[in-house]
Formats: structure tokens, C-alpha cells, sequence
């Protein structure tokens, strides 16, 4: 029985025994794998070259993502592989010990992703601030671009108008026809170009061997020892949590393309899962692409998990079938095809003078400082962290002005009575300056605090409270501290008495 997409709903869609049984929708996902695995191959070999190991690793990665992710990964129709993010954070592994040392913490990294995923990670998600993403994404392109200059020097002039070319196509065929992917295009056309010219351009082959065969075990013959572990371990947190960040910010992009809900938690594990066999063939392992899911989901339509199986198989069978066509890539083809991933992938709205106009100025140095810690360490993970924390900073310090004390005197001789209203949310950085918001001599000998409209909400400021109330207490007047809501009423009779006085 033949469906159409039309008459399915966005859950039957994602359906692979439906769309196996409906000729229409398994052509749709089978040209969209076609397409996707036509365009991971630039980028998989352009990738490799970044993390600076032959182009067989990052094929290699990019099939077994794929084809791992396929079956394991939460968010059908997403599409994993070596990805520029991973490459630049695992480089200096490779550059400063070797390829074994790269492999063992590709796969360790592997280990730590299926390890946070299953401690709740994934929902940590919620808490790294839209400014913060937009900072990665920015960052993410900022170091493809630089990470393609050195591709640029001391080069033969020939390099110059073949990337100028090739920059032309990609940029250009798109607002003509979209049928054929432009980076193939350009690929295709600059290749033809050196080959029937026979200029003397580097090529992909320059750069190392293709792969001629599939893909064996391998495990890396490294000492299993703590000094291994303190050199892989920092690299290998930072790909987990680059990899997971950059997988879990593709879901969710994903989900609200297709009105569909994604289980995180999987996907977070099972990307762990698809290091760990990418480690074990010799791959340089990845997480999800954005630029290649946005290929398959939204250009072509495809939605269910045989399109990301299929684009790795066929990536597979292109590359050792057409090995020695690929070899004869010029770099200059790869260099355009970057430069407009890059391009692509800046976030060019955020900086335009009418956005910064508008935006906080809280949030654009959160942004700024998320940009320029992770180009200057290259370090993805330490710059999401940075701006992170400064987005923390710059809240506790914002909310901590929200807090309000009014002090109403009423009465007459023995029966004045001090009434102090606390509005606002008291936690450690609005508590602090609790202590000097109260006229401790000159308030009359019963003092009245009204909290109904605060929370208590941490042992800061359970001890601010005890601190006022032991300075009236000095002075011989009495404090009825009254109005607190259940969890803080709970919370100071827990704590009251028990933490050291402020002030």
C-alpha cells in the first residue's frame, strides 16, 4: 500500500517499516542518503586534513557514524560524521603524539559520551543560554575559516583563481538550481579543470592514501597507563562535550523542523556509542552535522533513520569504488567548499548593527566572550564554559538588584512598630547586602520582617536572616520574622541557628 507524505502525520513519517512498504517515500529517502553522501566527502576529507590525519580517517569516521547512529541515535533522520568541531578539538592529539594516541581518545571520548548521556546530561541542555549557542556556532566558523589559510600560503598562483572559482560556484549555484548539490559541483568542475589543464595544484592525494578497502579493526597501541590518561583525557572530555553539545543543539533544530519529538538521552549515548566503533575502525570520529542534516531534512525531504544508513553506505562505495578520481581533487576545490561551510554557518543576524541594538547588553558579551575564549584557546568546550559562566554571573548580578526592602513605621510610644516588606528572590547574591538593609538603632523595640513576598532559597540566605535578627536581638528588641512560604518556612527551620552569623 503506497502513502504520501502529505496523508501521514509527522510521527508516521519517521516510520521505517512504513516508508520500507510505500515506493514513494523509500525513493525520497534513498536520493536524499545519495545526496547527503555526495556532500559528506568534501567535507570528510577537508575535516581530516584539519585534525591533520590522511583522508581515510575522516571517510572512515563519517561511514561509521553514519551507519552506528542510524540504529542507536534518538532523532531520526539526523545525519552524523566527522565534523569540523571534533576535528579542531582533537588536532593537537595527532600533531603532538601520534595517531594511536588520537584513536585511544577518540574512543575514550566515546566511553564519557555514553556515560553523561546516561546520567542526565541531555538535560543539562536547557541551561546554556540561547547567546551562548550563538557564540559556539559563530566560534565553530570563525576556526573552520582559519584553519583553512595555511592551505593558502606558499602555494602555486594557479591555487588563487581555482579557490576564486570554485567560491563562485558555491555561492552562486544555489540561486540558480538547487537539483545538484553546489560543493559537488565545484568539486567536480575544479577537478576537471586540473586534470585536462595538468596543472601542478596539491591535491586531496598530496595530503595521504584513500582508502582502497573497508574499513578493519584496529586497536591503538597505546600504554595503559595514568600518564596516557593525562594526556588523552583532557582532549577527550572536550570532543564528548563538543560532540554532545553540537548533537543535542542539531535534535532540537531537528525537531522543530519535522513537529516531532526526539529522545535526547538516546541520541546522547548512542553518538557515545558511535565513537566508540569509529575508535575500534580507525576512525577520527564526529558528532551531528548541521549543514549535512539540514541537506537531508529539509532540502530533501527524507525523515526517517534509512536515509542516514544509506548515506554512509553510500559514502563508503563511492570513495573505495572512485578512490582514485578523489585523489586527484585539487585542495583549492576543498578550500571554497570551507570557506562557504563557514560562511553558511556564522550567524551573520547576530552582529548586524539593528540586533546589537537591540539585544542586552548582557547577552552580547556573553556572546563575545564565548567567541573569543574558544578562537583563542580552540578549545569549543572551554569556550561554551566560559560563556556559561558569564551568563551566570551576569544573572545572579541582574537578579540581585531585584530585591526591595521597605521599612513603615507605625504606632505610638510603647506600641511603634517597625514593619520591613523584603520583595524579591533571596538567594547567595541577593542576600549578601540583606544585613544593611534594616535601621538597627533606630528602629523602635519591636521589629515586624514580612518575607510573603520572597523565597528563601539557599543557606545564604538563611544566614543573612539570622544575622538581622541576632543584631536587633544585641540591641534587646524582639524580631518577628513572619509571612514565609512553606519550602522557606521548611528550610529555616532546618537551618535557623545552625550556620555562623554575617555581619
Amino acid at each position: 500500500m503506497s502513502h504520501t507524505a502529505g496523508s501521514l502525520s509527522p510521527e508516521e513519517r519517521q516510520s521505517v517499516w512504513r516508508t520500507l512498504r510505500s515506493p514513494r517515500l523509500l525513493k525520497t529517502e534513498v536520493l536524499a542518503g545519495l545526496v547527503v553522501a555526495l556532500a559528506l566527502i568534501p567535507e570528510a576529507i577537508a575535516f581530516s586534513i584539519i585534525a591533520g590525519v590522511d583522508p581515510r580517517v575522516g571517510l572512515f569516521a563519517s561511514f561509521t557514524m553514519a551507519v552506528t547512529i542510524a540504529f542507536l541515535g534518538g532523532r531520526p533522520a539526523m545525519i552524523s560524521a566527522a565534523t569540523g568541531a571534533v576535528a579542531l578539538v582533537i588536532a593537537p592529539v595527532v600533531a603532538e603524539h601520534g595517531m594511536e594516541y588520537f584513536i585511544a581518545t577518540v574512543i575514550l571520548a566515546g566511553v564519557l559520551q555514553v556515560g553523561l548521556s546516561l546520567v542526565g546530561v541531555a538535560k543539562l541542555m536547557r541551561f546554556i543560554p540561547r547567546s551562548v549557542m550563538i557564540g559556539f556556532v559563530n566560534a565553530l566558523a570563525i576556526l573552520i575559516f582559519s584553519s583553512q589559510v595555511p592551505e593558502l600560503l606558499g602555494v602555486p598562483w594557479l591555487v588563487y583563481p581555482l579557490t576564486i572559482l570554485g567560491l563562485l560556484i558555491v555561492f552562486g549555484l544555489p540561486k540558480v538550481t538547487t537539483v545538484v548539490p553546489a560543493p559537488l559541483v565545484a568539486i567536480v568542475v575544479l577537478t576537471v579543470l586540473a586534470v585536462a589543464f595538468s596543472w601542478n595544484v596539491p591535491t586531496v592525494g598530496d595530503k595521504g592514501d584513500l582508502p582502497d578497502s573497508l574499513p578493519q579493526l584496529f586497536i591503538p597501541d597505546v600504554p595503559l597507563t595514568v600518564e596516557t590518561l593525562q594526556i588523552i583525557f583532557p582532549f577527550a572530555l572536550a570532543m564528548a562535550f563538543v560532540g554532545l553539545l553540537e548533537s543535542l543543539m542539531t535534535a532540537k533544530l531537528v525537531d522543530d523542523i519535522t513537529d516531532t519529538h526526539s529522545d535526547k538521552t538516546r541520541e546522547g549515548w548512542g553518538q557515545g556509542v558511535a565513537n566508540l566503533v569509529s575508535g575500534f575502525f580507525g576512525g577520527m570520529g564526529g558528532c551531528a552535522m548541521i549543514g549535512q542534516t539540514m541537506i537531508n531534512v529539509k532540502a530533501s525531504q527524507a525523515r526517517t533513520r534509512i536515509s542516514t544508513f544509506l548515506a554512509g553506505v553510500f559514502l563508503l562505495i563511492l570513495v573505495v569504488a572512485l578512490g582514485d578520481v578523489v585523489a586527484t581533487i585539487p585542495m583549492a576545490a576543498l578550500v571554497a567548499v570551507m570557506i562557504f561551510v563557514s560562511w553558511a554557518t556564522f550567524d551573520w543576524h547576530s552582529i548586524r548593527p539593528a540586533t546589537l541594538k537591540a539585544m542586552p547588553k548582557s547577552e552580547t558579551t556573553v556572546m563575545l566572550v564565548t567567541v573569543v575564549i574558544t578562537v583563542w584557546t580552540h578549545n569549543l568546550a572551554l569556550g561554551v564554559g566560559a560563556g556559561v559562566l558569564m551568563a551566570m554571573v551576569l544573572f545572579a548580578r541582574r537578579v540581585a538588584h531585584f530585591v526591595t526592602v521597605h521599612r513603615q513605621v507605625e504606632g505610638e510610644g510603647e506600641d511603634t512598630v517597625a514593619t520591613y516588606v523584603v520583595d524579591g528572590e533571596l538567594f547567595f547574591a541577593s542576600s549578601n547586602d540583606l544585613y544593611y538593609q534594616f535601621s538597627y538603632v533606630e528602629d523602635p523595640a519591636q521589629v515586624r520582617i514580612d518575607m510573603s513576598q520572597s523565597h528563601l532559597w539557599d543557606a545564604s540566605t538563611i544566614a543573612a536572616l539570622d544575622s538581622v535578627t541576632a543584631k536587633y536581638e544585641q540591641y534587646g528588641k524582639t524580631v518577628e520574622v513572619f509571612g514565609l512560604n512553606d519550602a522557606s518556612a521548611a528550610m529555616r527551620e532546618r537551618l535557623a541557628g545552625k550556620l555562623e552569623s554575617e555581619g
